[in-house]
């Protein structure tokens, strides 16, 4: 980070519940006209915390340690 970055008064996770929610992105072209894009998570997609994140950086790793825990678990809840 650069010395004039300040974060002192910043939220973690201020926007996390409109990311969840889906957002709109309005791109204004040159010739004045705008395009509207609606974005949401796609299916499946999981949103990590910053604590977590820093624990599990990609999905291989969060689908190891998932997958350890799944063995754990007794077999009539694994078929369910």
């Amino acid at each position: 980070m650069r010395p004039e970055y300040d974060f002192r008064g910043g939220v973690r996770g201020k926007h996390a519940r409109a990311l969840r929610q889906g957002y709109t992105i309005r791109i204004k072209h040159s010739d004045g006209s705008v395009e509207e894009r609606h974005c949401t998570m796609e299916d499946g997609a999981v949103l990590l915390d910053p604590d977590v994140l820093q624990y599990f950086p990609d999905s291989e790793s969060v689908n190891k340690a998932l997958r350890s825990l799944i063995a754990l678990l007794p077999n009539e809840r694994k078929a369910g």
